[in-house]
């Protein structure tokens, strides 16, 4: 499995030299994903189907898939059956993570916010699995924290609802992008934290703990001074009011 990674739109491989990235705070630990769920049946219809696909048929429809597809990442069967292409992942993580060394300008084990909303691109073969693939995310971006706190996701229309359905650590997502073709309408994959109503503390070691306390500590003084600082000119207002009033000439 290889992998590129700008943070914005990126392709990246596991072979590269991770790039300079630049993080944000904010103070969203108990933001719940948006979506709704879908139905577990679903999943096991497609389970069925999946487990059903002859090699006759995988080629058909990694022709049809390359057929749709409208950039060049295209899919390429390999004559051991196996099959290698590409999906975009989706980072919508609401906690801070904590990054190790590795990234330039950054010191061990401190806590960042990943951008929201950045995608990745990933180059993929049909045998890797949601947990090789979240796994890999998390050793790009040099994250220390367990694996088993994230999740991958896939998000997809029915009707007039956007659905979100959480995928087994042993699903392959590149066969799921070949069922659902190209089109990121039809089919999307998100990471996220895993859902679990509320935030297990317990699962997070002591440096972790200490990390999210220094940047809530370092946005309340940020907050604080932005509150100051409106005060001083409401004051400076008021008084420039009542200097007015007390002296009409």
């Amino acid at each position: 499995m290889t992998w590129t990674s700008t943070m914005s739109s990126g392709y990246s491989s596991l072979e590269d030299d991770c790039e300079e990235y630049f993080f944000t705070a904010r103070t969203s630990f108990f933001k719940k994903p948006s979506g709704k769920l879908a139905d577990p049946k679903d999943a096991e219809k497609e389970k069925v189907l999946r487990t059903h696909l002859s090699s006759e048929e995988i080629r058909h429809k990694i022709e049809l898939y390359n057929t749709a597809t409208r950039d060049h990442f295209k899919m390429t069967l390999n004559p051991d059956g196996l099959y290698t292409g590409f999906i975009k992942v989706q980072l919508e993580l609401r906690r801070p993570i904590t990054v190790t060394g590795g990234v330039a300008g950054m010191q061990a084990a401190e806590a960042f916010y990943l951008p929201h909303g950045s995608v990745n691109t990933l180059h993929i073969s049909s045998s890797n699995t949601v947990q090789q693939v979240i796994e890999a995310l998390l050793r790009k971006f040099t994250v220390a924290d367990n694996p088993a706190k994230f999740a991958l996701y896939k998000r997809f229309r029915r009707e007039d609802h956007v659905c979100v359905c959480k995928l087994s650590e042993g699903e392959h997502p590149l066969l799921l992008r070949l069922l659902a073709g190209p089109n990121l309408d039809i089919l999307s994959f998100v990471l996220r934290e895993q859902q679990t109503g509320e935030v297990m503390w317990d699962a997070f070691s002591i440096p972790e703990l200490h990390n999210f306390l220094r940047i809530l500590d370092k946005e309340e003084q940020d907050q604080v001074r932005v509150i100051t600082a409106r005060y001083n000119i409401y004051r400076e207002k008021l008084e420039e009011a009542l200097r007015v009033t007390s002296n009409p000439n």
